[in-house]
């Protein structure tokens, strides 16, 4: 008989929605070793889970998170909330034996990050985060190309996260755009999955230097806000901006490497353009997010006259994942990471298995935030903490 692992998820908007559609996609085309239950979504606004909770696949509601977490017929936490409040339902959640799943960042700091590695530590939980990134066929395939030494050495790192929704200085000044809640803007948003996506692929950071800043100081007060959608109330008050609207930073990783590293959200035409390239003594390799199923791919040692970079669709069954899903070259996409993450999890709960990313990963990339911010405040090279 399966084992059973019933959910509960705090949040239930942008991040909300890409979690519940991917437990509801899961087990459709996923063999799961346990009979997973959506059994409770939590939030603040009774009146949204009481007309969405089940359209979402949710067999219950709960609007206090600290009531969910000591339900006895919860045995995981899937923390999808704004970043402020990570930290302590996380902590809460371990400590009430709940294993536990947290989008990114993971905190708002480092020290917050630590503590709750301790919690999930002393509890012996499995615990993830949310760098759903990492399961994209083509960031897998980079990864393998890579390991097996197909670009060489790597020398060069260069990537940008750019989006452009809140270019418009009449848009309101909703939650994303408040350091109390989201600890950092662009940075910690986009960044986090920049920095997660090189250390992933090259390897640990050692040092920053970085620049933030904010374009638009002040902004309308949000009345209403679903997912990156706002609107703000006629003859708003107008509200101080406190995270950054651009960050950039250049790094120093351990093994010598060298990166660029780009967020923003004031790119005009870009909606989600997340781009890397990374050169190495014998090849190089592109991606971009918007073309999700291509990876690029430069062999130094393909014929001279011959070179040139070559397109890789990873839309076959030999490519991670694809093979539950369709035919070959019947395309996937964003929304495809979050089950994948999430089956992964759900498997290393049911077999007693390794997490991966987990909350050790969510505390590099909040040491890599952190140093970018101290370097961008002192004008200085930063060393990253690494302990």
């Amino acid at each position: 008989m399966k084992k059973q692992i019933n959910v509960g998820q705090v949040g239930y908007k942008f991040m909300g929605k890409a979690h519940s559609n991917a437990y509801r996609k899961a087990g459709m085309f996923f063999d799961l070793s346990a009979d997973v239950r959506m059994k409770a979504i939590c939030g603040r606004e009774e009146s949204w889970l009481k007309e969405n909770g089940t359209k979402y696949g949710w067999e219950e509601y709960e609007t206090s998170w600290e009531k969910l977490v000591r339900r006895p017929d919860i045995d995981m936490i899937d923390i999808t909330a704004p970043s402020n409040v990570h930290t302590e339902i996380a902590i809460a959640a371990a400590e009430n034996g709940k294993h536990v799943f947290c989008e990114k960042p993971l905190a708002l700091n480092s020290n917050d990050a630590r503590r709750m590695i301790k919690a999930v530590e002393a509890s012996g939980v499995k615990h993830q985060i949310g760098f759903n990134y990492r399961y994209a066929p083509a960031i897998l395939l980079a990864k393998k190309l890579i390991d097996e030494g197909k670009i060489g050495k790597v020398f060069h790192f260069r990537g940008c996260y750019l989006q452009d929704w809140i270019i418009d200085p009449s848009f309101p000044l909703v939650w994303r755009l408040d350091k109390g809640v989201a600890g950092s803007g662009a940075l910690g948003d986009l960044g986090a999955h920049v920095i997660d996506a090189a250390r992933f692929l090259v390897g640990d950071i050692k040092k920053v230097m970085g620049h933030m800043n904010t374009f638009v100081k002040e902004r309308p007060k949000v009345e209403r806000m679903t997912g990156l959608t706002a609107t703000a109330g006629e003859n708003a008050e107008m509200g101080e901006v406190t995270v950054d609207d651009s960050a950039i930073f250049l790094a120093e990783f351990k093994n010598g490497a060298v990166g660029t590293f780009e967020s923003t959200r004031f790119a005009a035409g870009h909606k989600n353009a997340l781009t890397f390239e990374i050169n190495g003594s014998e090849g190089s390799l592109r991606f971009d997010l918007e073309r999700f199923n291509e990876l690029e791919y430069f062999s130094r040692n393909d014929c001279d006259g011959e070179q040139g970079f070559r397109t890789i669709g990873v839309t076959e069954s030999m490519h991670p994942y694809i093979g539950h899903w369709w035919p070959a070259g019947h395309i996937i996409g964003y929304e495809h990471t979050f089950v994948h993450q999430l089956y992964e999890f759900l498997e290393a709960i049911a077999n007693d298995g390794a997490t991966t990313p987990d909350f050790y990963d969510g505390l590099k990339c909040c040491q890599v935030l952190d140093a970018v911010e101290k370097s961008s405040e002192n004008r200085i090279w930063q060393e990253v903490d690494n302990q």
